[in-house]
């Protein structure tokens, strides 16, 4: 192998167990905020949505998330927060 294909190797390593990290944070952040949604707590929903947030603006700085997606994803779960908050 060339140099610049190892030197590829070791890059793409690193990226792909950065871009795992990254996405494993945001699966659980969503997961989190779900769970208290379900369980009807309107507060602790409110507190993981603003955390939630920032992280799916985070995948969006790095690459994880289109930004599109992300504010589909903000958009949905800001309505089902705002249901909680009105039961």
């Amino acid at each position: 192998n060339h140099v610049s294909a190892l030197k590829r190797v070791r890059q793409t390593e690193r990226r792909t167990e950065m871009n795992r990290a990254n996405k494993s944070r945001m699966r659980t952040s969503l997961r989190k905020l779900r769970t208290a949604l379900s369980s009807g707590n309107q507060e602790e929903a409110q507190t993981l949505f603003r955390a939630t947030v920032s992280v799916l603006d985070k995948s969006v700085q790095k690459g994880v998330l289109h930004k599109n997606t992300a504010s589909r994803y903000k958009s949905r779960l800001a309505a089902r927060v705002q249901a909680v908050g009105t039961k």
